[in-house]
């Protein structure tokens, strides 16, 4: 009988985790995966184990010893959960290491980091021409080390350089979509996103669409169902023919499928609040410094949402990706979202 792969993944209970571990649960060759998930949650441990070919590990990012082992013992790790948390990380390029240095496998990293890393101060004031493109390996290159996320980034890039592990960096731009799979009807994973609902939350306690500074600035979007199959499209092509897919330097993948203005989004927000009688004027208003402190959790993260970044993910249509959703998708995915959250509210 063949051995089975195995793969350490972690976020499972989050939005992107668990939209990829639904993938790989469903996957042509799922029999052949020995999956392992680490979760702070006993519950949804319980849940996981139950319900899916899954062995769940309660623990949190902070255990280092008990992720360098999880790491040690996969020989693919989908690194789903943390762009920013350099301990975290260390961790399992120590565990990749070890395994490397034990059994002379050359273990795989797909790790998540995001377009925050092309960011740049623009307050909302107006849109950068400067695009960013991932078959651009000297523009890569040149992003200044105080980036978001490029400390982490670059610990993964020197393992491949190392030559204990074969690594690759996929950065997902505005995830939007409820997302709808096995794991979420089954209560283990987050559904929903980030970046729109923090702006929608902002704005429902305001009573009225907010937008940082003029909203000029432009984002990419990708819907969270593209972007999870894009960590499939590379997965099963680095499996095919590992020689034919570029890591390291090489093995950066932007999640893309078009842009939008922060204005769109907000517009978007205040003509969902008043078709659903929240306000009666769909005009954005700029956020001014006191709703950052308070719903943004400070002036840092309040203008993050006025910056530019553009990129095109062209190194990942060329391996085969294929999304589906386009910006206009994600216009019409905000009125859903912002029901979904009056709902709990």
């Amino acid at each position: 009988m063949a051995t089975k792969t195995p793969i350490f993944l972690t976020g499972a209970t989050g939005y992107i985790g668990g939209a990829v571990l639904a993938r790989l649960l469903s996957h042509p060759s799922a029999s052949t995966f020995d999956i392992t998930v680490l979760v702070r949650n006993a519950e949804k441990a319980k849940i996981l184990e139950s319900k899916f070919p899954v062995k769940a590990v309660v623990g949190s990012h902070q255990e280092l010893d008990k992720v360098e082992s999880l790491a040690e013992n996969a020989h693919v790790v989908f690194e789903l959960a943390e762009s920013d948390n350099v301990p975290f990380i260390k961790a399992i390029l120590s565990g990749l290491r070890k395994r490397h240095a034990k059994l002379g496998d050359l273990p795989i990293l797909i790790h998540t980091s995001g377009t925050g890393l092309l960011t740049d101060d623009a307050r909302g004031e107006y849109a950068t021409e400067t695009i960013y493109d991932d078959l651009n390996v000297n523009q890569y290159k040149a992003i200044p080390d105080t980036a978001f996320h490029r400390d982490v980034d670059l610990l993964v890039i020197s393992a491949d350089l190392e030559g204990y592990a074969r690594t690759y960096i996929v950065l997902p731009s505005t995830i939007y979509g409820i997302a709808k799979h096995a794991l979420t009807e089954a209560g283990v994973s987050n559904p929903q996103s980030i970046q729109i609902p923090t702006l929608i939350k902002a704005s429902l306690a305001r009573k009225q669409a907010g937008v940082v500074g003029k909203g000029k600035a432009l984002w990419p979007d990708v819907h969270i169902d593209d972007i999870a199959d894009l960590y499939i499209v590379l997965f099963d092509a680095i499996v095919a023919n590992p020689e034919a897919v570029g890591h390291g330097w090489e093995g950066v993948f932007y999640g893309e499928n078009g842009e939008h203005s922060w204005y769109q989004i907000s517009k978007a927000i205040g003509e969902a609040f008043v078709a659903l009688g929240i306000s009666n004027d769909d005009e954005p208003t700029s956020f001014t410094l006191e709703d950052f402190e308070k719903y943004f959790g400070g002036e840092r993260w309040g203008w993050y949402s006025g910056t530019n970044s553009r990129c095109r993910a062209n190194r990942a249509r060329a391996l085969g990706w294929k999304p589906k959703y386009t910006a206009e998708d994600m216009l019409k995915s905000i009125r859903p979202e912002v029901e979904a959250i009056t709902k709990k509210q």
